[in-house]
Formats: C-alpha cells, structure tokens, sequence
C-alpha cells in the first residue's frame, strides 16, 4: 500500500490525477506462473471488466493504465495476445495493452515538470537524499524492454543512484512464484545479486517490482524499496 500512496502523490505533485478502479484485482500473473492458465486469463477478464468503463467514458479523461509494479506490467501489456482468441473480450484486451505503461515511463514527464517547477529541488536531493542502489527488475529490462530510464532521470533531478557493476541483467531470484517453488536456486541467486549490490555500498536499494523488493530484502538488512518511495520522500520533504 506504501507503494501505491506514494506513486498517487508523486503523480499528484506534478498535476496527473489518480483514479483507481476499485473492482480491480491481481493481474493474473501468480496463477499464470502456478500453470493455472484459465484461473488467469479470468482474472485479466475481470480486470478488463473493472477498467473499462474509465476508458470508454470520455469524460473520465483516463489517457493511460500506469503500473507500478513491472511484473504486472509485462502481464498486462500482454492481455492482447493472451486473450486475441476471445471473442467478447478481444478488442478490449488490445486497448487495454495499449494503454499500460509502466510507472517508470511517466519519469520524463515527471522530471521535466518538477526540474521546472522548483529550481533548488536539485542541490536538495543530493544534499538530502540516500545514496541508491538500483536492481532492475527482468520484467521492466527484459519483458517490457525499459532499460536505463529509472537511472537517468532519477539521477537528473539529483540522486545518486547506481546499477551493479556485475550480472545487472540477471535474475534476483523472484522470478514470479520461482522464490516459493524453489527456493534454494533462488535464495543462491538473491544473495549473488545482493553481492553486487552491496559492493556498490550505497544506503538503499531500489528496485520497480514488489515480488523483487520483497525477495531481495528477505536477505538483507539494507533498506529494500521502489524507487518511487525515495522520489515521494524528497518531494516531502521540500520546505
């Protein structure tokens, strides 16, 4: 819940409104990754359900489906394909994909507009702010293809944020339910991850997805947050 106020007030703060659906549900990503297929394709039917009557109201203004989680960004953006065959919810299922973006993809417009709007904002987080530490999750840099926007326009309003000098591409661990289903292969990769990160001794790690928050802080007393907790935290803390 911390993620989602902090993302409402980060968006708020540079004049995007928030609405949230209040029948929307879990994307359908965890029964897709236990194999029950049809348990999820019925959670993106309900979701669909949930949000279309924002997109087809004109006068709601809804002119994207922001995630803020990159796993269930790849799996909504994928709703089209998943759902291409079905013939009540096909074409809602393609609008729906087009219109997901990941949190991560409003960070121009959000940079460009707080960069505007407060010239000390700057030399504030880079006095203020903790160092960062950035584990790029695979569905963000793999799945979605959204590789080095988190980094540079964070670093643009001031923070020093840093990827590992080692495997940033590889997998922490996670990996959907992989944690649960296997979890000694993924407590080896979380602590290898964790390695290199660590090296980099900065005071937080930062990551886009809550299935990698989650498992990379189950092994480490460094604090384990999104980045969009940090951004939320300077901008409260502007006089």
């Amino acid at each position: 819940p911390n993620i989602n106020t902090a993302t409402a007030r980060v968006l708020d703060a540079v004049g995007i409104q928030v609405v949230v659906a209040p029948k929307a549900g879990c994307c359908g990503a965890v029964k897709v990754h236990l194999n029950d297929q049809e348990g999820g394709r019925r959670e993106m039917r309900a979701n669909i359900d949930a949000w279309w009557p924002f997109v087809e109201d004109r006068e709601s203004g809804v002119e994207a489906i922001v995630m803020n989680a990159s796993g269930c960004g790849v799996t909504v953006k994928e709703y089209g394909h998943v759902l291409q065959d079905d013939p009540d919810y096909a074409a809602k299922a393609r609008r729906i994909s087009e219109m997901t973006k990941d949190l991560s993809e409003l960070l121009p417009a959000i940079a460009q507009s707080l960069l505007a709007r407060d010239a000390a904002l700057v030399p504030r987080i880079r006095a203020q702010a903790p160092t960062l530490a950035f584990h790029p999750p695979c569905t963000l840099q793999h799945g979605q293809k959204l590789k080095g926007g988190v980094e540079h326009h964070l670093g643009a309003l001031g923070f020093d944020i840093r990827t590992a000098l080692n495997e940033s591409h590889l997998c922490c661990g996670s990996a959907g339910t992989y944690s649960v289903l296997n979890p000694k292969l993924a407590y080896q990769l979380r602590d290898r991850k964790l390695g290199h990160l660590g090296a980099l001794r900065q005071e937080v790690v930062v990551s886009a997805n809550i299935g990698c928050i989650t498992h990379l802080q189950s092994g480490t007393d460094t604090p384990v947050r999104h980045w969009v907790e940090v951004l939320d935290d300077a901008l409260r803390s502007a006089p």
